[in-house]
């Protein structure tokens, strides 16, 4: 009997997390790659590549670090993977790259993200991934359908407790691997950056300095622009082509137009080859919403996606009309198939719902669209509307001030100029959210690195033959950061050991 009510708990939780996203609006997921691609069966099989250079562990991780009740010190399996081809050893000093995992499986991390293991080489660095808590196989209380069961369970499911989770597990390495004199970078992209850059301000003790690529720090309430994010979509699409901006502008009013019609859903649905019938015409272009956004925010020079959907969407021009051109977009980006599942970017997997919990809880982004200058109608981000759907849906207020208030936020160059200092802020201002990223030098160790035609954590890609030469130039500058920090740690660790040696008082 418990197994069905959980069941139906679950399912309750699908069809009202469907429903909230469909009639309210929705905080774009961040994450390293492309959402269309993430979990394309060929890349999770070519992830296999990297396994025989990296040993899988788990660590008996404390379920609530900052209480004492004894329901806090349940534990649950947190798996981290380490690479130690590269590694100079303890004896050594060389120091740890820890790669901090976000919104989803570890898998993805390892497959995606390149740069620890494409810069470890010289640096005689060990390689860390750590999985987040609540994702992948680090999840609490024997299944995923009991840790997000309730607010009870799903109260565990935070930024502090995952930072908090990857300092017990880094001190934890650096014990049994007897490597307390070795230096460790934390790094991480998007929601990922934002813990690596946090987490160099709440554990300084702990890592030397941080890499937060992508990172939008400062999309929270009243800091960064509302629709920052649509502006830089609408503004890539521009950019590319002012004809296929002009389409997709237009494409909204027509939608409408035609689903007024009697059978205006039927026909929208074939034109768009739908699995399903269209029960909302908003349905459809949310998908489209979805479509746009993905391109902008991983708009990779390798694909050029956006480049793609316009070209695919001009060239429709003279063969069809302007529902037509976008659906040639949309076969562009996503591939030649049979229908097109408009529920795609929606579907209930462990990565939506995890991060639906979380833009519900504490990382309350409010990103919306505005009238001018935007390909996309207008629809204001709403926090009144938005707190009273996440309270329907989970039980529990979001607190969309708290991320400012625990970690910094209103005046945070001044702030980051005075207490912080080794991060690295990376962005590429081509990505939507670097809107909401530090994009100038805080101070002489705070510091940004752009480029023009970047996007969403490209930087921290596996490096490629075909990567253009400003992109090689920003990892360059990245790398040379990191290697002035390590620099300025063994001149210093050289010379407490000194400091140490003469403050020995001598035998006899």
């Amino acid at each position: 009997m418990g197994s069905i009510l959980q069941s139906f708990q679950w399912l309750l939780l699908f069809m009202l997390t469907i429903s909230v996203n469909v009639y309210a609006f929705k905080i774009p997921r961040l994450g390293t790659w492309r959402r269309s691609k993430e979990r394309d069966p060929q890349i999770i099989s070519s992830s296999s590549n990297f396994s025989d250079d990296f040993k899988t562990f788990y660590y008996t991780q404390r379920l609530d670090h900052f209480n004492y009740r004894p329901d806090s010190y349940h534990t649950f399996q947190q798996r981290y993977v380490i690479n130690f081809k590269y590694w100079g050893g303890a004896k050594s000093s060389a120091p740890i790259f820890a790669f901090f995992g976000a919104e989803g499986p570890l898998d993805d991390d390892v497959y995606f993200v390149g740069f620890p293991r494409d810069n470890a080489p010289q640096f005689r660095a060990l390689i860390v991934y750590i999985e987040h808590r609540y994702y992948g196989k680090s999840i609490p209380f024997g299944s995923r359908e009991e840790a997000m069961r309730n607010a009870s369970t799903r109260g565990y499911f935070n930024s502090a407790q995952a930072i908090a989770d990857y300092a017990t597990v880094l001190l934890h390495i650096k014990k049994s691997l007897s490597a307390q004199n070795s230096p460790i970078i934390v790094m991480g992209g998007s929601y990922g950056g934002m813990l690596a850059s946090w987490f160099r301000l709440k554990y300084p003790h702990i890592a030397l300095g941080a890499l937060a690529s992508s990172a939008p720090i400062l999309y929270f309430n009243g800091i960064a622009p509302q629709a920052g994010y649509y502006y830089i979509v609408t503004k890539d699409f521009k950019e590319t082509s002012e004809t296929c901006y002009q389409t997709i502008s237009k494409s909204w009013s027509e939608i409408d137009r035609v689903a007024k019609k009697p059978n205006g859903r039927s026909i929208l649905s074939k034109r768009f080859k739908t699995c399903k019938k269209l029960n909302k015409s908003f349905e459809l272009k949310d998908y489209l919403d979805s479509l746009y956004t993905d391109a902008a925010q991983y708009d990779f020079p390798s694909e050029n996606p956006v480049k793609v959907m316009c070209s695919a969407i001009d060239a429709a021009a003279k063969k069809t009309d302007i529902l037509g051109q976008i659906f040639e977009g949309v076969v562009a980006f996503m591939g030649h198939r049979s229908c097109y599942d408009i529920n795609e970017f929606n579907r209930p997997t462990e990565t939506y719902t995890g991060w639906r919990w979380q833009t519900c809880s504490e990382m309350v982004m409010p990103i919306g669209h505005e009238r001018n200058d935007s390909m996309f109608p207008p629809a204001p981000f709403n926090m009144k509307k938005f707190v009273h759907e996440c309270s329907s849906l989970y039980g529990v207020l979001p607190r969309p001030h708290w991320v400012t208030t625990y970690y910094g936020g209103y005046d945070l160059k001044l702030i980051l100029h005075r207490f912080a200092s080794n991060i690295i802020f990376s962005n590429g201002l081509r990505d939507p959210y670097s809107s909401g990223g530090v994009l100038e030098n805080i101070s002489n160790s705070v510091l940004a690195v752009t480029t023009v035609n970047g996007c969403h954590c490209l930087d921290i890609q596996s490096r490629t033959a075909k990567d253009p030469e400003w992109l090689v130039r920003q990892r360059k500058e990245e790398v040379k950061i990191m290697k002035g920090w390590i620099t300025e740690y063994e001149a210093d660790l050289i010379a407490f050991s000194k400091q140490s040696k003469a403050a020995t008082p001598k035998k006899g």
